[in-house]
């Protein structure tokens, strides 16, 4: 009878230390072991495994120093996890640049203008009417 993938073996158990070790973030660790991020959080608490800062106090220490530029990709990954590369911060231009289907999407990323999601430049084209083209 195949492994069941929700049971804890040494092996797996193992495998889960030596991720925790490299610094694999708890939502990666699940993907790379097909269980949710609930049960290795939840494994690595029972484990004793060393606590990790919260990835929020994290992006909330480093937002002065934040690179609006989107990750490059280094490898081909999923699309849904691609995605999950890009910085979101409600402080940076939030306008679209290339195809969301594609790993290549990012946001413009630059200051946006007060009580606007958007920077000088984009806020330009995005609320221009007709009537201004007379």
């Amino acid at each position: 009878m195949a492994e069941e993938t929700n049971s804890w073996t040494e092996d797996r158990l193992e495998k889960l230390r030596d991720l925790w070790a490299k610094g694999l973030s708890i939502s990666q660790i699940g993907e790379e072991m097909g269980v949710t991020r609930n049960a290795i959080a939840g494994k690595a608490h029972r484990l004793g495994l060393p606590k990790r800062q919260s990835p929020i106090a994290k992006s909330a220490a480093k937002a002065p120093q934040e690179d609006t530029a989107a990750p490059e990709p280094t490898r081909e990954l999923p699309l849904r996890l691609a995605l999950r590369k890009i910085q979101w911060s409600r402080s940076k231009c939030m306008w679209p640049s290339g195809d969301p289907k594609t790993v290549a999407f990012s946001f413009c990323g630059n200051p946006i203008l007060p009580g606007k999601p958007y920077c000088d430049d984009h806020c330009i084209q995005a609320y221009t009417n007709n009537r201004d083209s007379s």
